[in-house]
């Protein structure tokens, strides 16, 4: 994790002491259920709570230093809790092996990790719904390839964004449903000792799911389609990012990043004013994509289990989630605060003497008769006169000044199709969709 892009609630998901915690109820809850079963004394569980009423710090250095002898992490905590608690402590881990404990620790910090970055969505999706509302009705040139295509309105771009997200949503919902189950099923996976119930009531405490089947771990799957709906949402954060600073480019400059007072844009030109913030997204998004592949390849593990997941988890865990968290927030921020240039937007759109129009003379030649071949033929040998002029040239008025072209369509029947509004006759529609009826 990298302090420059974390924020406190998520980075304090992965901080040792919370892991500690959680592997402490884990190991107390089954000790309760154990207890219940008549396993162990019920003294041995009211021993663990009791300790854990006081609230004891957790002495991570202690642990550790436990764990550079033993080589062990659950064994170094289990050692240390047991010299804070007692006698009793004994008790804990029956029938348990170390995965159990990290598996299911593991989940519980996912889920969370979850809940914090549906929340961030949640703003998200308020924030773009709102500009988007705004800017309903604002024109602007939508480009295909980087080129001058044919109207749309802002607004439609942050609706699309808007579903866009929505879609991350409703799979890291799923993703934080697969994720969330406990296994506390012993070596090997076989409740050989330890009796089912104990996972059971561990889970049902930790409000998680009882994994169907699990080896000695918990299926990689789970966490591959978790980190990968991570980087599917990255790539949809790159994407609006992107558009936002191909948006603030000086040949463009439709939008861009707010720029606070005091704000500098570079060392050496004082005039800069550049979209760093969406830059950082972009490679914000890299990285959460990056821990992709990892989680993929955990899948395949030996037999009933090896480690060789374990490192990479203890990389990728905290560092997508904590960075995708950062990022999440950083684009609402931008998209909030993002300065929009209507007036812009128009200029550009018609700096090209009105050759976003085409399609609509060439539907209206095709209407009036004329073969498809011929009214593409016609319309683009006009076109093609505006764009080697720069948009000198009028389209409208070179169609009105073709021969060919009036022979099917009168000046005033040419001119109804240069209307901008036209274009938009359908928004209401499309945010209907995305926002539901008004």
């Amino acid at each position: 994790m990298i302090l420059r892009y974390s924020r406190p609630a998520m980075t304090a998901i992965w901080s040792a002491e919370t892991r500690y915690a959680i592997w402490f109820e884990i190991e107390a809850h089954a000790t309760d259920a154990l207890a219940d079963l008549g396993v162990v004394p019920k003294a041995a569980a009211a021993a663990l709570w009791r300790w854990w009423a006081t609230e004891p710090a957790i002495d991570v250095a202690a642990i550790d230093a436990i764990e550079a002898v033993t080589k062990h992490d659950v064994i170094a905590f289990l050692t240390w809790v047991a010299e804070q608690v007692g006698e009793e402590a004994r008790f804990m881990h029956q029938g348990m092996t170390s995965s159990d404990v990290l598996d299911t620790c593991l989940s519980v910090q996912l889920t969370r990790a979850a809940d914090l970055l549906l929340d961030d969505l949640d703003q998200l999706l308020a924030v773009l719904e709102r500009r988007a509302r705004e800017h309903k009705l604002t024109p602007t040139i939508g480009r295909s390839h980087g080129i001058h295509a044919e109207p749309v309105t802002f607004g439609l771009k942050l609706a699309f964004a808007h579903a866009e997200f929505q879609r991350a949503k409703s799979r890291l919902i799923a993703a934080r449903a697969d994720i969330a189950t406990c296994a506390i099923s012993g070596a090997v996976g076989t409740f050989a000792n330890i009796d089912p119930r104990v996972e059971a009531h561990v889970a049902a405490k930790l409000g998680l799911a009882v994994e169907p089947v699990s080896t000695q771990v918990i299926p990689r799957d789970r966490h591959a389609m978790f980190f990968a709906t991570l980087g599917v949402i990255a790539g949809s954060v790159e994407r609006l990012a992107t558009e936002i600073r191909h948006l603030q480019r000086t040949e463009v400059l439709e939008a861009e990043e707010y720029f606070s007072p005091g704000q500098k844009g570079s060392s050496a030109m004082p005039h800069k004013r550049n979209p760093v913030l969406t830059e950082n997204l972009t490679g914000l998004a890299r990285m959460v994509r990056g821990y992709v592949t990892p989680a993929l390849e955990n899948v395949a593990l030996w037999h009933e289990r090896d480690i060789s997941h374990s490192s990479v988890e203890r990389y990728i865990g905290p560092d997508a989630c904590v960075t995708l968290d950062f990022a999440l927030a950083r684009l609402t921020g931008v998209v909030d605060k993002l300065l929009v240039y209507p007036a812009r937007m128009r200029r550009n759109m018609d700096r090209m003497g009105g050759l976003i129009h085409s399609q609509r003379v060439l539907l209206a030649l095709t209407q009036a008769g004329v073969s498809r071949e011929d009214s593409y033929r016609l319309v683009q040998r006009n076109a093609m006169k505006v764009w080697e002029s720069d948009g000198a040239l009028s389209l409208l008025e070179l169609l009105q000044a073709d021969a060919e072209v009036t022979a099917a369509l009168t000046p005033e029947q040419i001119a109804v199709n240069f209307d901008l509004e036209y274009h938009f006759k359908h928004v209401d529609t499309v945010f209907d969709r995305v926002f539901g009826a008004s």
